[in-house]
């Protein structure tokens, strides 16, 4: 008997050692542990964007969405110009045809404020919504973004979610409503990012909130709505695409951006480039280089406004992932430093330096300065806007780029640098002061900069013909 015991004993050990030792089937499994990430580096990027359809009249369906969504009172936002012209009829009317209970908020601010969008925050508490609309360009999406945010979160602070240094940038956790952006500019992107700007009047400079968790659920891109805008809206917006395109394609590659996070949900959304959005930086490159001018000179061109309208769509998608660097971080403080200038074709009750403009009026000295690193990229994007690069050499790129940039700018009438719109020399170290707090964006320059540089760059633009 005993002999019988030692046998089936042993058999029983064969059996546990040809035994399957998978997670799955093996109960006794333990994890390896896992060696301490030693990087400074991050390793990885992702890619987050909002669901897009695009097509003329779509706009027409958008009730249907609110109905399938299950909505049953919506926060439609827009601005006191817009709520008359033929974008938010077109969503007043799919709201009715189908039913939706809504409340429109038409106070947006143009160029929003902190005072602006903590007004439509209160709009957004009080309201209850379960879903949110917003026709406008960039300042109406990223004003609904945030209004939507602080109404899902409402007992967090205003600065919570508000970016470091100037507020305390906390990672946005609140599950938020759905949001549809619709939007009526060719420039921000917005209707892709989960990034909401505005100005923080306290310190007289741009910041915003940038979490993949602010993004609409939905971008309706509609072409036929540009065709109601003014010449220099159209201008000022494709400018900003063209930076957008531009400073995401000449970042700081991601793998060089630090510090890597220790969890996923603290991966900026803003990582530096990458294979993925160099794709769309450089289709949306080649968009506004064959369309801008066509957009800008012929308002019943459809073609060119709805590529343009594209094209925003697709650097939205590029730069919502990849970033941007020194153009957009230097003109925080340009925008909201802005003394009594006042743009053709903004109806608006303030002084006002369009963001498109602000963006690219520092964009010669920026791509001269940044060209020391990856010229290779600068002089294709050089090649892409016009330029004939078969006998340039490479240390030339920033240059040569450089010069591309004011030839284009010089044909669309820009103003003719930042003296042309109220600076001089005197207020660069207040426009300096207001871009040190830009870090979020001023590092993933890909060339370092100093208090010094920043000075240089300021005055290098002040006069760009």
């Amino acid at each position: 008997m005993a002999a019988g015991r030692e046998r089936a004993a042993r058999l029983l050990r064969q059996l546990q050692r040809a035994a399957c030792r998978c997670p799955s089937h093996c109960h006794t499994y333990s994890q390896v542990p896992e060696q301490p990430t030693l990087r400074d580096t991050d390793y990885a990027f992702e890619m987050a964007i909002s669901n897009i359809r695009y097509g003329e009249g779509v706009t027409k369906e958008i009730g249907m969405d609110l109905q399938n969504l299950g909505a049953r009172r919506v926060c439609l936002m827009t601005d006191k110009n817009l709520s008359q012209l033929p974008p938010v009829n077109a969503v007043l009317n799919s709201l009715a045809k189908y039913g939706v209970n809504f409340e429109m908020y038409d106070n947006v601010r143009v160029e929003p404020t902190d005072e602006s969008f903590l007004d439509a925050i209160r709009f957004a508490k009080k309201g209850e919504f379960d879903a949110y609309v917003a026709v406008g360009g960039g300042s109406v999406i990223d004003t609904c973004k945030a209004a939507n945010l602080f109404a899902s979160s409402p007992t967090s602070d205003f600065l919570d979610y508000v970016n470091a240094p100037i507020g305390k940038g906390k990672p946005v956790t609140e599950p938020l409503k759905p949001l549809i952006a619709v939007p009526t500019t060719s420039g921000t992107g917005s209707e892709t990012t989960g990034v909401a700007i505005f100005d923080f009047k306290e310190l007289k400079v741009k910041t915003g909130i940038a979490s993949r968790a602010i993004k609409p659920t939905l971008g309706i891109i509609d072409p036929l709505h540009t065709l109601s805008l003014p010449e220099r809206i159209v201008a000022n917006s494709g400018f900003d695409v063209l930076c957008h395109a531009l400073e995401s394609y000449t970042a700081l590659p991601y793998h060089k951006r630090s510090p890597c996070p220790s969890n996923p949900i603290n991966r900026p959304a803003y990582q530096g480039s990458n294979p993925i959005s160099d794709v769309w930086a450089l289709h949306a490159l080649r968009v506004v280089a064959k369309y801008l001018k066509r957009a800008i000179r012929n308002p019943e061109d459809l073609e060119a406004r709805a590529n343009m309208h594209l094209a925003s769509a697709f650097a939205g998608i590029g730069f919502g992932n990849a970033g941007v660097h020194l153009c957009h971080g230097m003109s925080y403080p340009i925008s909201g430093l802005v003394k009594t200038y006042k743009p053709k074709d903004y109806n608006v009750d303030h002084s006002l330096v369009p963001h498109g403009l602000s963006v690219v009026l520092t964009s010669p000295a920026v791509f001269a300065f940044t060209a020391q690193i990856h010229p290779e990229r600068h002089l294709e994007a050089a090649e892409i806007l016009g330029a004939d690069i078969r006998t340039a050499r490479i240390k030339d790129a920033g240059f040569i780029l450089a010069d591309t940039l004011r030839k284009f700018l010089f044909d669309l009438n820009v103003d003719d640098g930042l003296a042309a719109i109220g600076y001089s020399k005197a207020d660069i170290p207040a426009l300096v002061k207001g871009t040190l707090p830009q870090e979020r964006v001023t590092k993933l320059s890909p060339r370092p900069q100093t208090e010094e540089d920043l000075s240089a760059l300021f005055e290098a633009s002040m006069k760009l013909y």
